[in-house]
């Protein structure tokens, strides 16, 4: 049999002492060594990249749930900010509507004053409570009466010309027809020559008719039509259309004229009443009366 070498069950070396001693005195030289010509640097740069995803796995149960509660925060507060915002909004917008519709009364208001100051006769701002626009009748209501001094048969007017006249007061309101209405008739002249003619309502708010001018007057396209301030009721001087076409047949005694309207009759809202002079007493004459009792 082979003899096997026997080895010693324990190894003796360097006692625990030596050793604390030997890492000790290693450590002070490495940190001598680094202090002062930074040896280690590179070693500390290799282990941070290494230690780094370590690092962001420790912190990220940290991060992830503090980024949840800013989250959620934030979408509350932006949620409580944009309810504000909207309701704000709404508000502004509500307001803004309103001082829009403010500001076209303000300056529908301004151009009756503007209109106003034009007039010589005493006027009062009235304004239109309902309209009746039916084919055969084109009638309003006013929020004046006679409380106020409005009379039957008294011209009214906007801010652009003649809007119609009064058929009916009561004490607060008053009935008043256009001057579209077909049952109205009213005394125009042209402006730029004097002719007079009679402007009657043809139902429709944008065209008047001048069914009694022959085929060769002095009318053209574009002529003024002011009111002639004959039977009375309506001041002279005050603007009521404008023509706009003109038919001579030959064969018929009269033209055909159209005029339209110079006063917005669908869309005006504020109506001037004008004291031209004494208010009527008693019987009227003939043509007021069929206005007041309208079409047969």
């Amino acid at each position: 049999m082979k003899e096997r070498d026997e080895k010693p069950l324990f190894v003796r070396g360097p006692s625990l002492g030596a050793r604390m001693l030997l890492l000790a005195t290693a450590s002070l030289a490495l940190m001598v060594l680094d202090y002062r010509n930074n040896h280690l640097q590179s070693i500390r740069n290799a282990l941070s990249v290494v230690v780094y995803p370590i690092r962001v796995a420790v912190d990220l149960p940290f991060s992830a749930t503090r980024w949840a509660g800013e989250n959620l925060r934030n979408r509350t507060a932006l949620i409580a900010e944009n309810e504000s915002l909207r309701e704000t909004e709404l508000d502004a917008r509500a307001r803004l509507q309103r001082l829009a519709a403010v500001e076209a009364e303000n300056a529908r208001l301004r151009a009756l004053l503007e209109s106003s100051a034009k007039v010589a006769d005493r006027v009062l701002v009235s304004e239109i409570m309902s309209v009746d626009l039916d084919r055969f009748h084109h009638r309003i209501l006013i929020d004046k009466g006679t409380r106020n001094g409005a009379y039957r048969g008294q011209a009214l007017l906007s801010a652009d010309g003649i809007v119609g006249q009064i058929t009916r007061a009561e004490l607060l309101t008053s009935e008043a027809i256009l001057i579209s209405d077909p049952s109205h008739a009213l005394p125009v002249e042209i402006n730029r020559n004097g002719l007079r003619a009679i402007a009657v309502g043809s139902g429709d708010l944008t065209r008047l008719s001048l069914p009694f001018l022959p085929n060769n007057a002095d009318v053209e396209v574009g002529d003024l039509l002011v009111s002639s301030g004959l039977g009375g009721s309506f001041p002279a001087g005050y603007p009521v259309g404008v023509i706009r076409s003109v038919e001579r047949d030959p064969g018929e005694p009269f033209a055909t004229v159209t005029a339209e309207p110079v006063a917005a009759l669908n869309r005006t809202r504020e109506v001037l009443l004008v004291w031209s002079g004494a208010p009527p007493v008693g019987d009227q004459d003939a043509d007021s009366q069929r206005l007041a009792e309208g079409p047969p």
